[in-house]
């Protein structure tokens, strides 16, 4: 309890009650947590994105198997289940070790996707193709405990952090775009070079995995800032926190005891959804939307233009490029969309961007699909970020954790039936 007191500090309200105040010591540290929510929030979809972006490889060597579509929706199940199990028991589980347990299958994954491709020399086959489509499932399971777990608990911290890991989330996109180009630029006039260029950045990816599992397991969790808000939601009544507390020199089993009580007294996760059932399905519109077009559509039904073979990786960059812009414009505030009903209008507006990417892909040109993609991305990190940031406030720390994991599964379910509504664009093509 001495160091949990040290990390609050209470002094008596107008009521008598204990109020908790936050000391200059006890929030040091506020950038170098934003950096790493930067960092970390990169991780959770670093080597998934390095699946995606090599799609120009997988395409050549799996030219039966619609590999952009299938393994995002071999993904998708995954994420979505395991969220779902962790979301509804997560005021039992152990955040920690929640989040380690995703980062360290991220890294055990991205290492297996090498192998699989190592072991085959590179000849893709059938064998292959469901051994990559193996790992993709496991990326899926490792999304579903990091996203949801990382959320959860930087909700209940200041919004600067969960905002800095949806923003590190998106820039992943972008850096693996800028690292693609990189490598097949490299080896583009070398033998073989297709193949050298995606190994070396799905070598990149493994490494940039470990990293995260280090970063998370041996400095987070040690940061002033974080063991302040982490110390503040256990006096709350959050369990969630206590392994993370503890790894960083904070026993609070006293805390526990005394708060016990106050874990009853928080909202149900029922009761949470019901309150915010509008960012619940600002959510699912968002992504019902986004994955129904990228990245299927982009890469096989936008048809040939002068950029060759490097078209669709320019427009998975303009996607990803304008997500990471879109996540930073919340930044001003004056520009910050905090009405809900004004995130709903923009939600449900998105729509029109459908029957423009079919007659831009029927009759227009390259740069306005590009324009197209770039604004996709634009709005879905923008009103992401919008919802994030403005959802937990006024709640207390095991209900912000719970809403987090909930806003996150309504996130995957629009996910996951946007992949589902992309195969509709294969519609009288022959499949």
């Amino acid at each position: 309890m001495q160091e949990l007191s040290e990390a609050l500090m209470s002094s008596p309200d107008e009521n008598g009650d204990s109020v908790k105040l936050e000391s200059s010591q006890s929030l040091k540290g506020k950038n170098a947590a934003m950096v790493l929510c930067w960092l970390l929030g990169n991780g959770c979809l670093f080597a998934w994105n390095g699946m995606l972006t090599s799609q120009d490889y997988y395409v050549t060597l799996f030219p039966k198997y619609h590999t952009a579509r299938v393994l995002t929706l071999v993904y998708q199940p995954f994420a979505l289940g395991t969220l779902s199990i962790l979301a509804y028991n997560e005021a039992k589980i152990n955040t920690r070790r929640r989040n380690l347990i995703g980062y360290i299958l991220f890294f055990i994954s991205s290492t297996a996707v090498l192998v699989i491709d190592f072991a085959s020399s590179g000849k893709g086959g059938l064998g292959s193709f469901i051994g990559i489509c193996i790992a993709s499932a496991a990326f899926g399971t490792a999304d579903a405990h990091v996203q949801g777990g990382m959320t959860g608990d930087l909700s209940l911290m200041c919004p600067e952090f969960i905002q800095s890991f949806l923003a590190g989330m998106a820039a992943s996109g972008a850096i693996t775009s800028s690292l693609r180009f990189l490598t097949k630029a490299a080896f583009e006039n070398s033998k073989n070079g297709l193949r050298k260029g995606a190994i070396m950045f799905l070598t990149l990816s493994a490494m940039y995995e470990l990293l995260c599992v280090l970063l998370y397991a041996y400095v987070f969790g040690k940061l002033p800032i974080v063991k302040y808000y982490r110390a503040k939601a256990a006096s709350e009544g959050a369990r969630t926190v206590v392994a993370d507390l503890a790894a960083g020199g904070i026993q609070t089993e006293h805390a526990k005891a005394e708060n016990g009580s106050r874990q009853l007294e928080r909202l149900s996760n029922k009761e949470l959804l019901l309150q915010n059932i509008d960012y619940a399905i600002d959510l699912f519109l968002i992504y019902v939307l986004t994955l129904s077009i990228f990245p299927g559509f982009l890469f096989e039904d936008t048809g040939s233009h002068s950029l060759g073979q490097w078209y669709s990786l320019v427009l998975v960059a303009a996607y990803n490029v304008s997500d990471l812009i879109g996540r930073y414009i919340p930044v001003v505030e004056r520009i910050k969309l905090e009405s809900r009903k004004g995130i709903m209008a923009a939600s449900i507006g998105r729509f029109i961007l459908i029957p423009a990417f079919y007659f831009t892909a029927k009759h227009g040109d390259q740069g306005w699909m590009i324009m197209l993609t770039s604004f996709l991305g634009l709005t879905n990190g923008y009103l992401t970020i919008c919802i994030f940031t403005e959802a937990p406030s006024g709640y207390k720390g095991p209900e912000q954790n719970a809403l987090g994991n909930l806003l996150v599964v309504c996130l995957l379910v629009g996910i996951f039936s946007g992949v589902v509504l992309d195969w509709m664009w294969l519609i009288g093509k022959g499949w």
